[in-house]
């Protein structure tokens, strides 16, 4: 599990230079040097256009979120993997990617009896997968874990617990996401002034990772998403004229039959950002972001959990064994 190697096709470089000391708002220079010209990039969009029903969560996700308990459990692991972006030093990238998969896994499984080590453990795969595959210095599980822990999951459950990820994802990591799409349409935009462009690809950044917590999202396909993002951003920031060429530039890569769900969606996304109380939650820094993921779900004391994983058809199955060493290991 040192490293993850796919067949995927790559749509950014996959050089990523060394992790500087700070990481930026946007990650938007580490990808964009890799295209060489526009039409680079708009072939990088319509391949992204084709392939982002693939990585979605299964169809009903987001109803059957609205009435499980999970929503509030998946609220906060995101909200933890996006804090722990700045504690890792980690790409953004790798958090909407580590999210991705986590929806993913989600989606095809009942959740129903889950205990609390495996919502714990499912969160710290799918960050420490995502940040295999996409970091050059992936951190090792112990450091994902250190902060704050009332209860952790030992080294070998975690191992298993990634691969049961992976199988169920089919290995498939290369995900598009929203931040993928926004990526590529705000490195191509050479029309604003640099001071401008930042400021609009910083308002863009904070509006996907609230928009990442959000499962009302998630009825959305990411272009959708990404759209509306740089539509309601942009509408706040620039003026008329340059307004007016950039929606329609960002607006054309969403086909006609989908201009209604992106209506809807932008119509959300303008009432979030007109709410207080969503803007309490911004980039992991809210009072509502836990520490660690153990305070998704309370337990007392410190313990190591020592599980075992099994993902058997559309239900993941566990058996807690506590302080015992013999395991049988299934997909290894």
């Amino acid at each position: 599990m040192e490293s993850l190697l796919c067949d995927e096709i790559w749509v950014t470089s996959p050089v990523t230079p060394d992790p500087p000391t700070q990481v930026p708002d946007f990650d938007i220079c580490a990808s964009s040097s890799f295209y060489t010209s526009q039409q680079d990039r708009q072939q990088a969009l319509a391949f992204c256009m084709r392939q982002e029903v693939i990585y979605m969560p299964e169809p009903g996700y987001a109803h059957r979120l609205r009435s499980d308990d999970i929503r509030i459990s998946r609220f906060r692991l995101i909200q933890w993997i996006i804090k722990s972006r700045s504690r890792l030093n980690l790409s953004l990238e790798t958090v909407f990617n580590a999210a991705n998969y986590l929806d993913r896994f989600i989606s095809m499984n009942q959740w129903h009896d889950w205990k609390c080590w495996m919502v714990e453990s499912l969160s710290v795969a799918s960050l420490s997968v995502a940040s295999k595959f996409t970091e050059s210095f992936a951190p090792s599980i112990d450091e994902i874990q250190m902060e704050n822990q009332e209860h952790t999951c030992d080294l070998s459950t975690i191992q298993r617990m990634e691969m049961t990820l992976l199988q169920a994802l089919e290995w498939r990591l290369r995900s598009t996401t929203s931040y993928s799409f926004a990526e590529l349409l705000l490195c191509s935009i050479d029309f604003l002034q640099p001071t401008l462009h930042r400021e609009l690809i910083t308002r863009v950044t904070n509006q996907l990772l609230h928009a990442l917590s959000d499962p009302k999202f998630l009825e959305f396909k990411p272009s959708v998403v990404a759209v509306s993002a740089i539509r309601c951003c942009s509408e706040e920031l620039i003026s008329s004229k340059s307004d007016v060429s950039l929606l329609t530039y960002v607006t054309d890569i969403i086909p006609h039959e989908q201009k209604d769900d992106l209506a809807s969606c932008q119509k959300i996304m303008e009432l979030r950002m007109n709410d207080p109380l969503y803007k309490i939650v911004v980039r992991g820094n809210s009072k509502y972001c836990p520490s660690s993921p153990i305070t998704v779900l309370k337990t007392k004391g410190t313990n190591t959990c020592d599980c075992h994983v099994n993902l058997s058809g559309s239900k993941m199955q566990a058996d807690s064994r506590s302080n015992q060493r013999k395991r049988k290991r299934e997909g290894d």
